[in-house]
């Protein structure tokens, strides 16, 4: 079965949830961040839409949101020890 694909702003509001549930109080994930993701290789557009905008596989997005979460959380000072 394909993977769901998400636009940034979709994208974003999926890593939120999932930062938030791993820690109250985590920072919001913006499309900018999820742009920023993509721009430094963490991830990696599967398609694009109808527009020309990059769409993401939820598990990519996963992945990279677990692979940023600790500066995240440190940056807000969750965490920090």
């Amino acid at each position: 079965m394909a993977d769901t694909l998400y636009t940034a702003p979709a994208a974003a509001a999926l890593a939120t949830t999932w930062r938030r549930l791993v820690s109250a109080g985590a920072a919001a994930v913006t499309p900018a961040t999820i742009r920023s993701w993509a721009h430094r290789g963490h991830l990696k557009a599967t398609g694009l839409d109808e527009n020309g905008h990059p769409l993401y596989a939820r598990t990519d997005i996963a992945r990279a949101e677990r692979d940023t979460r600790a500066r995240a959380l440190r940056l807000v000072g969750i965490g920090a020890d």
